[in-house]
Parts: C-alpha cells; structure tokens; sequence
C-alpha cells in the first residue's frame, strides 16, 4: 500500500521540515582590520588603498563566531562579506574597504553596508572615534591603536594584532547592539559634558528579514 500523503505532497506521517537558524534570521557580520603600513608609509591618506591588509576580522552573527584573515586569506574574507545580509562597521567604506578593494574583482560598495561613523558624522556634523563612542557609553577602552598594530607587523607578533583587532570588532557589535536597544549612544563635549546623541539603529532598517 502507498503511503498517504498529507496535504502538500508529503507523507502524512513525517514531521515537517526544521526551520533553520539561517532560515529565520538575518547573517549580520562585524567586520574590522588591521593594515601593514601607515598614511605616511603610502603617501598620505590619499592612498588608503597601498596600505595592504596585515589582518582581518569578522564576527558572524549566525554562527556565533570570529572569523580571522590574514593578507594570504584577503579573497577568503572578500567571499566571507559577501555572505552577509549586512556588514556593520566603523569607518568600514572609507577605510577598511578601500583597503581590501585591491582585493577583490567586484566592488566591495556593492556589500549591503552600515557604517556607524557615517551616521555619526552625519547626525552631529563632525566625527567621533570608535574609542570615544565605547568609553562612553559601554564603559569599555580599546587595548591599542593602530600605530602600535603597525609595529607588532613589523615584529612579526600576528597573535597581538588578531587579539586587538577582535577587541576593535567586539566593541564595534557591542557599541551598535546598545544603540539598537536603546535608540541612543552617548559621548562628551570638548568641555566635559555628558551628551546622548538618538540613533535609529534598527538592523530592519538595514536588511529584509528573509522569508521562509
């Protein structure tokens, strides 16, 4: 005997399909790296684009995960950002994709992409740091700057630039989730003074849930 169907073609006893993780939810990547050489080293900032990738970083938000890239893995991280429904970062399109363009055979503007300091500088008219947004609003400091990334590349010591390029990444999906949650970041004046700046940081602003 057959075995009966149930209403759209599948046996009637058989347990319907598991929806997936990646079926329900958006894939948001936040994404940082670290160059080989400086402004100065390339001519200026004019030349973002010969500062050559020292390490990149991602964290995926379906797998729940840090990726990690080196120069010999730059089309690797290329392909990774183009799995993403959303990449989130700061100063991602004027710096950290301009590095990586080199790179790739397609243009990186092309990634579905938020970049928190563009907003920023949009909503106050002038910039703030990643460093300042974090001290301020989740009590959290950067380990290091990219000067000193810059001389651990040059002594070899890629293990300290991955450790401080995930705390960069970290601190940049933690400043956002806060400014998700609350609809507001906070910084400080010239003179001192505590300030919150609104933020409509929405990632269903950002990227269409995908359907199911």
């Amino acid at each position: 005997m057959s075995e009966q169907l149930g209403l759209f073609g599948e046996p009637a006893d058989q347990e319907p399909a598991k929806t997936t993780k990646r079926e329900t939810e958006s894939r948001i990547q936040y994404f940082d790296l670290e160059t080989q050489k400086s402004a100065d080293d390339v001519g200026g900032w004019g030349n973002i684009h010969k500062m050559k990738l020292a390490v990149g970083v991602v964290w995926d938000s379906i797998d729940q995960d840090y990726f990690v890239y080196e120069e010999k893995d730059a089309k690797t991280l290329v392909e990774k950002l183009r799995t993403a429904d959303l990449v989130i970062g700061f100063n991602v399109i004027g710096f950290d994709y301009t590095v990586l363009q080199p790179y790739s055979d397609f243009d990186l503007q092309e990634i579905n992409t938020f970049d928190m300091l563009v907003d920023v500088k949009k909503l106050l008219n002038f910039r703030l740091s990643l460093n300042h947004l974090a001290q301020h609003t989740l009590n959290a400091k950067k380990s290091a700057d990219g000067l000193i990334s810059l001389q651990w590349y040059k002594e070899g010591k890629i293990d300290k630039i991955i450790h401080y390029c995930k705390q960069d990444v970290e601190i940049t999906r933690d400043l956002y989730l806060y400014g998700e949650e609350h609809g507001y970041v906070n910084y400080q004046s010239r003179s001192g003074n505590p300030l919150q700046l609104e933020v409509n940081w929405k990632t269903t602003n950002f990227v269409s849930r995908p359907t199911v």
